[in-house]
């Protein structure tokens, strides 16, 4: 089955937007928006789980590929739920987003859980496209890929670990944590996630369809560092932490981990 079968984008669709909506009410009734962080991150692996059973693949090539975005999309999705959706309370992004649209902000909510669904479509086709890959055995690009995906989870997962001690800990309350990863970037949780979105590159380098794997890291980038990821986490940040976190703004960099800069006095 190629990626252009159109019964089964036409499925992916319907049954999407299904249930985003169903997840839509049920945040509406708990009154918890963060609900919305956990649809892609979930989506994504079943339907990359989804993609490979009706393609009939079997390659070990596409095995591998199936097993990380599978621990990729569980791990991720299981942080999100227990850091935001478990403990009840609001994100601080979405209160924000609330207040901004105000008497609209039911109907803009509704469609930022619909727009997951388009999302999802995205970043599956470099999935999918790494799934596809056919060169003959195991190539060293293939061993590269699971270097890096390996090293992106456990960046991403150290980061995560990292924060939650630091904020644990009531000795720090309205500081900002610049322990452990977090002293070489601002953001280190999004540059392990963009890293990540590597690995399908190297898993389809072989393919003669391989350059369009790019659109993952590229479009990753893109919403991370401009739409979705570190404006609303740095304006999070000014507000609750203020000085402080203008400090840490003038000496580390926001998502390239890097030496910290000495601040001019």
């Amino acid at each position: 089955m190629s990626l252009d079968g159109s019964g089964f984008w036409i499925s992916f669709f319907l049954i999407g937007f299904s249930v985003a909506s169903l997840a839509y009410f049920i945040a509406r009734r708990l009154k918890l928006m963060a609900i919305v962080d956990t649809i892609w991150t979930a989506g994504l692996g079943l339907s990359a789980f989804i993609y490979h059973s009706v393609a009939g693949l079997d390659s070990i090539r596409s095995w591998a590929v199936l097993l990380i975005i599978g621990i990729w999309s569980f791990r991720l999705s299981y942080h999100l739920f227990t850091d935001r959706v478990f403990k009840g309370h609001e994100d601080p992004r979405y209160q924000a987003l609330a207040e901004h649209w105000g008497a609209k902000a039911p109907l803009n909510f509704y469609l930022l859980f619909l727009v997951q669904i388009p999302f999802i479509a995205l970043f599956l086709y470099p999935v999918s496209l790494a799934m596809q890959a056919e060169a003959a055995g195991w190539l060293w690009t293939d061993t590269l890929a699971v270097l890096i995906a390996v090293l992106a989870m456990l960046g991403e997962a150290v980061a995560d670990r990292q924060l939650a001690r630091f904020r644990g800990d009531p000795v720090n309350k309205g500081e900002v944590c610049q322990e452990g990863l977090w002293r070489y970037t601002r953001h280190p949780n999004y540059f392990f996630e963009w890293l990540h979105w590597f690995s399908y590159v190297a898993f389809a380098w072989s393919a003669a369809l391989s350059w369009p794997t790019l659109l993952g890291p590229l479009a990753m980038y893109i919403f991370l560092r401009y739409l979705t990821g570190v404006p609303y986490a740095e304006r999070s940040s000014l507000k609750s932490r203020g000085d402080a976190y203008r400090r840490y703004q003038a000496t580390t960099n926001a998502f390239f981990p890097w030496i910290p800069r000495k601040q001019s006095v």
